[in-house]
């Protein structure tokens, strides 16, 4: 299970705005509302950002426009352990608001994609594809495009909906190299305890040496602090002798 919170810019998004369109068409999708939309206070607007990711089910993603995006990416770069991804359109510019030194200036740790255009009012393309870089997102250009809302004609965007589709990919593939990484981990963590296993009780048997249970017990604690929880049954001693392991 996933959530997509839509965060609006100013003003919000209204019935003919791609981010309405798109919300309708996105299985748990949840509207992050603000208590002033025409009062742009970063602080405020990223809080309740945080309060709908502190709320929210399962694997988060993000799909913000203009103002929003400012809330967003700073929101969620601090809660980068529940971001899985982030759709970062038309960006308003910080510099005009007056909060980029609020924003986060390193790569943010989610796939992110930044979407702009060349004639945006709000933020030149040049701007927009600076801060992608800052975030580590890709970075998206559809030419002369405006404000990508719905005054320039962005109402129902299957576009939008393709973009939102890759960074569940690219989640979902980060995901998986989790998993694998962990498991060769694992993996290797095994062989080497059979490793050691194998080269301890070699030793003692090519020495001829016949171990009871207390010499066993001490070298054991020994191999425990070199690192290795060794978790071998009792049933391998035997007469006070070691049997060999298979």
């Amino acid at each position: 299970m996933s959530t997509t919170l839509i965060v609006p810019g100013l003003r919000s998004s209204g019935a003919a705005h791609w981010q309405t369109w798109l919300e309708r068409r996105t299985a748990g999708s949840i509207r992050v509302t603000q208590r002033d939309w025409n009062d742009p206070l970063l602080p405020d607007w990223s809080a309740r950002i945080r309060r709908e990711i502190a709320r929210a089910q399962g694997s988060i993603f993000i799909v913000a426009h203009s103002f929003g995006v400012l809330a967003a990416a700073q929101a969620a770069s601090d809660h980068a352990e529940r971001i899985s991804g982030a759709l970062l359109v038309a960006p308003a510019d910080p510099e005009h608001f007056g909060v980029a030194d609020f924003l986060p200036t390193k790569r943010l740790a989610f796939p992110t994609i930044v979407v702009a255009s060349t004639n945006d009012p709000w933020m030149s393309a040049a701007a927009a594809e600076r801060w992608s870089r800052i975030w580590g997102a890709d970075f998206v250009n559809l030419g002369a495009a405006g404000h990508i809302n719905a005054e320039a004609g962005f109402g129902p965007w299957p576009d939008g909906l393709v973009l939102l589709e890759r960074l569940r990919r690219a989640a979902e593939f980060r995901q998986s190299s989790k998993r694998l990484a962990a498991l060769s981990l694992s993996r290797q963590r095994v062989q080497t305890r059979h490793l050691l296993a194998r080269r301890f009780y070699g030793f003692l048997r090519r020495e001829g040496t016949a171990v009871d249970a207390r010499d066993l017990g001490g070298a054991a604690a020994l191999v425990r602090t070199a690192g290795w929880a060794g978790d071998r049954p009792d049933s391998d001693i035997v007469g006070g002798k070691i049997v060999t392991p298979l």
